[in-house]
């Protein structure tokens, strides 16, 4: 059966991809305990540990309820814990314990073995076009749409 239109539309394929890889990464971290979302998070918060929750909720892909839920898990786990360091505004940081650092150094392997997997056969200098495009991509979504923005008339 061949591919429709649709099925080879840009937007098509991202899902497609996002959604394999997603399955992929949640059944190779399946042994460390950790879910892609649990992952994602860790590694945000290894990242960039002074992100504010709207900041991770972004970083993650997810909103500051799922983000909520998945913290409250890893802090239940022993893998995050409030941070020492001094809050900005009401909210205090968050940090690694440090099982939560082995963990995700556990599960970062994993994740870089899966994105090899997907990356097979795809040469190098073609793998950085395809990160400069989807970067594109991005970034031409998350601008101003054209439709919204002001009349640009002379």
């Amino acid at each position: 059966m061949g591919q429709s239109q649709t099925e080879r539309g840009a937007g098509y394929l991202v899902k497609r991809v996002q959604q394999a890889l997603r399955r992929r990464c949640d059944a190779a971290l399946k042994p460390t305990g950790l879910s892609m979302a649990q992952y994602t998070l860790l590694r945000a918060l290894h990242d960039h540990p002074d992100a504010s929750a709207s900041e991770l909720a972004r970083l993650c892909f997810v909103t500051r309820q799922s983000l909520r839920d998945v913290l409250s898990g890893l802090r239940t786990a022993g893998l995050v814990a409030l941070s020492d360091a001094q809050a900005r505004g009401r909210a205090r940081g968050l940090q690694l314990t440090p099982l939560g650092l082995r963990r995700l150094e556990d599960s970062h392997a994993v994740v870089l073995g899966v994105e090899a997997e997907m990356l097979h056969g795809i040469a190098s200098a073609a793998r950085n076009d395809l990160a400069t495009l989807l970067i594109r991509c991005a970034e031409n979504l998350e601008a101003e749409p054209v439709w919204l923005a002001p009349s640009r008339r002379a």
